[in-house]
């Protein structure tokens, strides 16, 4: 099967570099599909789950946002943040989303309404894919 390079890169680390047959990614118009040899393309990416596909597996990333650019045979994503479905600690993700989602509900005078719904978005992407790798390991309750 054929393959692309795919690097996901945030200020911090390289947080994935590997050979892939399938990304599918949040743009910012919906989801995005690439598979090798796309046609090039730079777009902004919104919060969400990235789903890449490896050798028939399925892993998930959390991003919360950036950038990404196919050009020849290589997809590099520039991501705010980027966490992997193992790094990702579910009971601190339920926390800040329980924490978002009182911010937005609260609309305090000086809350920034758009900020407050963000870390909703990026905290909601975070849990999702959590969730996924806890449905995912065998013998796990959930």
């Amino acid at each position: 099967m054929a393959t692309m390079r795919l690097e996901i890169i945030t200020a911090e680390r390289v947080v994935y570099s590997e050979e892939v047959s399938v990304l599918v990614a949040p743009g910012i118009d919906g989801e995005l599909g690439i598979l090798p040899h796309h046609a090039p393309l730079l777009t902004v990416l919104q919060p969400g789950e990235m789903r890449v596909v490896k050798d028939g597996e399925e892993s998930f990333i959390a991003v919360s946002g950036g950038f990404l650019e196919v050009l020849g045979n290589k997809v590099i994503i520039l991501a705010d943040t980027a966490e992997r479905a193992e790094e990702i600690d579910s009971a601190r993700a339920e926390e800040a989303m329980k924490r978002a989602q009182e911010r937005v509900q609260s609309r305090s005078a000086d809350m920034d309404l758009e900020r407050a719904l963000m870390a909703l978005r990026r905290s909601q992407a975070r849990l999702k894919v959590a969730q996924r790798r806890r449905r995912a390991t065998p013998g796990s309750s959930g």
